[in-house]
């Protein structure tokens, strides 16, 4: 299924027509086009999608679109020249009027049907026609994939308008999530957590939508009004965008024998996976079920070291369902996201999530969708059974039932990195996560007031949400045991105390994309004025960086009291 590679050229790339000569289509060239899909891409009323990898859909430009802001790191990885952001015809693609691309280009786009499991249960009751048919890209529509410096990248609009899984929604995205998405990918891929990538985000200078929202000062935890929102397009991009459920609806399928090629579709989906996103890794000579066996392994890897990046910067991904879970093992959705202020296990800002999809019951959420993933692989390993030679399914099964040892060994290597440690000790951490709790501490401030390996608390104070002469004992008694575990490491293992700190501030980040820095950024964004979205992107694309003062001042500070319990801030609905 591998093909080759264009030829590559290493001049900085200024305009579109030089784009549209890396163009290269596997998805729609290899998959299943859906068979009652209309060739035109005129394909916008919700309906049910029977068959088939995509749905060949033309996005709907938004009004009158009007530039906010691009991801500088990115364009420079791709060699984009930053000019092309603001050109106008690369600004008419990325705000949804694909009519007009150079060739090879090609002028209709794709949206994609998956399934919905909830921590590991499936669901068909969401879905209008209570069939599961309808899942799927209800405003994500795909408009390009190319091969850019020997990677390959699918650019996919996020509000891009109305798809045949839209299940009666308006396909639109509005500015303020947009701006949330933007800057939250830029900085995960800053922060070094594997995440789609920013692109560009364009809003539209006339059309509005309604949407539920807070009003000003709301202390409910459920919308209490609505608002009318510029409606906006960001551009999201990846190495594919292949969920766990997306294998999952295919696995279903060919579980039921929902229809003749209900077999093949999930091979061709599953190996196209492969070939997408792991194919450094996994040997193209291999047969169909040994490349499924190590896709599953490799998986695996890649999602609990995703899951414990996470909790090592307090991200919260919020609504893990498995069609929220990229294979390709890095973080997908950015809707109901945030980074936890106070440290508590429980964290979810989510008024939706529960603590199911809670901050430190994310390794179990993993766990569960990737139970879901190997359900969906089994139908196809059972195709290929051989009892004689190899037993394909319980292969499987070991690799599944190793996932929360391997889950649990990231986990601790993790917070071993975060305390400066050449290993985990258990004791140490289970007392730091009590005290943590109990003062309560700023999470972030925290880990990086502990990486200058103060010689007291006092440093430590500076995040303490709550003072107390109660817990001071406590504390200097933790800071002394955790004193003397970093000075027997030194023994073992030679380091300075600069060099401990240095890889300490490596992976304790000084700065994160706390809610409340962003609700004034989309506040000012809507009334057109960008300049705190640039310089929070600015700011949180350096988050491992001493900063000047001013912005240190800014932003390295504990939550007010005043922003705790409020509604759009503190939590939120997933409306957007």
């Amino acid at each position: 299924m591998s093909k080759q590679l264009p030829k590559e050229t290493s001049t900085t790339i200024v305009t579109l027509d030089q784009l549209a000569e890396l163009a290269n289509y596997s998805l729609m060239d290899t998959l299943n086009c859906d068979p009652d899909a209309k060739a035109d891409g005129v394909d916008h009323a919700p309906r049910q999608v029977f068959t088939g990898h995509y749905v060949p859909v033309n996005p709907t430009p938004i009004e009158d679109p009007e530039y906010v802001v691009h991801s500088k790191s990115f364009f420079h990885e791709l060699g984009f020249a930053d000019s092309m952001a603001t050109s106008s015809d690369f600004v008419r693609m990325f705000s949804g009027d694909i009519s007009q691309l150079p060739k090879p280009m090609r002028k209709i786009g794709w949206a994609s049907g998956y399934a919905l499991s909830i921590f590991g249960s499936e669901y068909v009751q969401q879905c209008p026609f209570h069939t599961g048919n309808g899942y799927g890209d209800g405003r994500a529509v795909s408009v390009l994939e190319a091969v850019i410096k020997d990677k390959r990248w699918e650019m996919q609009l996020k509000g891009g308008g109305r798809t045949p899984y839209c299940r009666g929604a308006d396909g639109r995205a509005v500015l303020r999530s947009s701006i949330r998405e933007f800057l939250a990918q830029d900085h995960m891929h800053a922060l070094g957590v594997e995440t789609s990538r920013s692109l560009s985000l364009y809003v539209s200078k006339t059309e509005k939508v309604n949407r539920p929202w807070y009003s000003e000062g709301s202390r409910s935890k459920d919308p209490d009004m609505y608002i009318s929102e510029a409606v906006a397009i960001s551009t999201r991009v990846a190495p594919s965008f292949i969920r766990v459920g997306q294998l999952e609806l295919f696995g279903r399928r060919a579980r039921k024998n929902a229809h003749p090629k209900a077999m093949q579709e999930l091979e061709k989906i599953v190996l196209h996976a492969i070939d997408r996103e792991y194919a450094d890794v996994i040997d193209n000579t291999l047969t169909a079920a040994e490349k499924v066996l190590l896709l599953a392994h490799e998986f695996r890897n890649r999602l609990t070291s995703l899951v414990a990046n996470w909790i090592r910067v307090g991200f919260c991904q919020g609504n893990f369902n498995s069609d929220n879970c990229a294979v390709g093992g890095f973080t997908l959705d950015y809707g109901p996201f945030g980074f936890c202020d106070v440290f508590d296990p429980h964290f979810q800002s989510w008024t939706g999530g529960g603590q199911h999809f809670s901050f430190l019951n994310q390794p179990m959420a993993a766990q569960q969708n990737f139970q879901s993933f190997c359900t969906a692989l089994r139908p196809l390993l059972a195709a290929h059974q051989d009892p004689l030679h190899q037993d394909y399914l319980q292969q499987l099964d070991e690799i599944q039932n190793g996932f929360s040892n391997v889950m649990q060994a990231q986990m601790e290597t993790m917070w071993a990195a975060k305390l400066g440690l050449g290993s985990f000790h258990r004791g140490l951490f289970s007392e730091l996560e009590i005290l943590m709790a109990n003062t309560p501490v700023d999470y972030t401030i925290f880990f990086r007031e502990l990486s200058m390996l103060p010689e007291n608390i006092a440093p430590l104070k500076k995040s303490f949400y709550k003072d107390s002469e109660d817990m001071d004992q406590r504390w200097s008694e933790w800071l002394t045991k955790w004193k003397s575990l970093i000075a027997s490491d030194y023994i073992a293992t030679p380091r300075s105390r600069d060099e401990i700190s240095r890889q300490m501030k490596l992976v304790n980040p000084k700065y994160i994309l706390r809610e409340w820095f962003v609700v004034p950024a989309y506040q000012q964004a809507a009334a057109g004025n960008y300049s705190l979205v640039r310089e929070l992107q600015e700011v949180m694309t350096q988050p491992y960086a001493e900063q000047s003062q001013e912005i240190e001042d800014k932003y390295y500070r504990l939550k007010p009291f005043e922003f705790f319990e409020l509604g759009g801030t503190s939590y939120y609905s997933c409306s957007s």
